[in-house]
């Protein structure tokens, strides 16, 4: 009897009792094993999910900062017509209000590294809400150009620390494979706020001047009134908790966003060695403003990789393009403001439509990938935008092809540029240097685009439209070569494990899709 007995194993892998030919027994024990399989793949099935819900939220909450720079930079591009009608302002005060907020905001940028590295990641948020309300406040009452400028002053910076804070938080909080698409929500947000802003632009632009653009301004102050009620929901970073000694409250915030509890034993683990602190000691927060001056060799290519696609993202036009989108439409041959607000609002459409295929293919395709599409459609629609307004006589095809071509320009910046390097400055530093590091990067793109907004109508009169567009296009084909270059692929990778990309020096420079496996990110003995 005891030769017919014996323990098989049935297709699942699970081993079940069976006697002689007869399978009576493995049977029920297998629909035992399987009722149990079941309940729990529908408990794990209902934890994943409620995991998914929670860390969307925070996402969508930390990007609503990012809903008042998009607005502003819509908005403004149609209620500068009517401030320069209202306020009889020069076409120097024009450039300088348009551009003044981008290079203000750097020092919101600047401040909010060192300030969230204190109070916190959620804190810093809050403080960029309450600074852009009284900002958007005092532009809406401005009685002169100087007092708009107090305004804007103050809007600018609380922009910066928006900007800056929410793709860091939504980094450190999100699951390593959805954490692309949640960090490309900041992008899609501003997407969003640049749509609303050409939309009230339109809605606005019939009432009387000295009234329609102070409408169109306190406008934006209405999503920075839902971010307080965010903070009664949000978490704080579990990794700036771990900076502060908090593991416990750590421990909790990883067990909300991730349904895999061994997996988030794994991830504190992580994050404790990645802050100094598995002997109960933490890197002094004088040191960061030291290494950053003095970088070691990996943590250079970082700097070099982070703050250079953020200038390059901005150098390429893009501000430039949304800021004046009606004049580079006027130059075009759109007659009217009617229509070519009408115009704006369809580059705002096509802005918003296309950083939506980035959601899905930025953790599917690649963050790599993505850049390569966005930087040569880039290329050859500015180079094609160009090539259009410096032929003369060209008549409503022209104007047919500019608009396309001007569209075609944000969509691929959608696509790619635009979510994706937000996206990779916000992974690619330490943590001990995340913030102050991510905030740098953010300042090269603020700076970026304010010297782009303030010298675009000068630099147009001075070679045309056409010959600007020329230089932008050149740029961004320099951007391709700087991606293929100094770009790696962190698709896939925790933010530990990428730090281990820069520091092999020929997986930086190689920098190609392929770039390791995880299992090729483990140091060598």
């Amino acid at each position: 009897m005891m030769g017919l007995a014996g323990v098989q194993e049935n297709g699942n892998g699970e081993m079940g009792l069976s006697l002689g030919g007869k399978n009576k027994y493995k049977r029920m024990d297998s629909q035992l094993i399987d009722d149990y399989d079941d309940s729990h793949d529908l408990q794990d099935e209902d934890c994943r999910s409620s995991s998914r819900n929670y860390v969307m939220a925070c996402a969508i909450f930390a990007s609503l900062n990012n809903v008042l720079l998009g607005y502003d930079v819509g908005v403004m591009s149609g209620a500068v017509i009517f401030i320069q009608e209202d306020l009889k302002i020069t076409e120097v005060q024009q450039e300088i209000l348009v551009g003044i907020l981008s290079i203000v905001s750097l020092f919101g940028s600047l401040a909010g590294g060192r300030t969230s590295d204190i109070i916190g990641r959620k804190w810093t948020m809050a403080l960029a809400s309450v600074i852009f309300q009284v900002g958007a406040a005092v532009m809406t009452l401005a009685p002169s150009f100087e007092i708009l400028m107090i305004g804007r002053l103050l809007a600018g910076v609380g922009i910066g620390f928006g900007v800056m804070i929410a793709p860091v938080y939504i980094a450190e909080i999100s699951p390593t494979v959805s954490r692309g698409s949640l960090t490309s929500f900041p992008e899609i947000f501003i997407n969003i706020g640049i749509l609303l802003g050409y939309v009230s632009n339109y809605a606005f632009s019939g009432l009387p001047v000295h009234i329609n653009w102070r409408i169109m301004l306190a406008v934006g102050i209405l999503p920075s009134i839902f971010i307080g009620f965010a903070l009664f929901i949000i978490p704080e970073s579990p990794r700036w908790l771990v900076m502060q000694n908090r593991i416990e409250e750590a421990r909790s915030v990883l067990l909300k966003t991730n349904e895999n509890k061994r997996e988030v034993e794994e991830r504190l683990a992580e994050i404790l060695i990645a802050a100094g602190m598995t002997n109960g000691e933490k890197h002094e927060e004088k040191a960061v403003w030291r290494e950053l001056l003095n970088p070691s060799p990996p943590l250079r290519r970082m700097l070099v990789t982070g703050f250079g696609i953020q200038c390059f993202q901005q150098i390429t036009g893009i501000d430039a393009t949304v800021y004046y989108s009606p004049e580079i439409f006027s130059v075009a041959g759109v007659k009217g403001n009617s229509k070519l607000l009408a115009a704006t609002v369809a580059v705002g459409v096509t802005k918003t439509v296309f950083i939506l295929f980035a959601i899905f293919l930025i953790d599917k395709l690649g963050r790599k990938p993505l850049l390569y599409i966005s930087t040569i459609g880039m290329t050859i629609c500015l180079f094609s935008l160009a090539l259009t307004l410096s032929l003369p006589g060209s008549g409503q095809i022209g104007t047919a092809l500019a608009v396309l071509f001007v569209c075609g320009n944000v969509a691929f910046f959608s696509v790619g540029m635009g979510p994706v390097c937000w996206v990779l400055t916000s992974e690619i530093f330490p943590l001990r240097v995340r913030a102050q590091a991510s905030a740098l990067g953010a300042v090269g793109n603020r700076v970026s685009s304010g010297l782009v907004a303030m010298s675009f109508l000068s630099v147009s009169r001075a070679i045309t439209v056409a010959g600007t567009f020329f230089i932008f296009s050149a740029i961004s084909a320099l951007s391709v070569v700087f991606v293929y270059a100094l770009v790696p692929e962190t698709k896939g990778k925790s933010l530990e494990q990428i730090e281990l990309l820069f520091k092999d020096k020929h997986e930086w420079q190689g920098s190609e899709v392929e770039l390791g496996d995880v299992e090729q990110l483990v140091p060598k003995e």
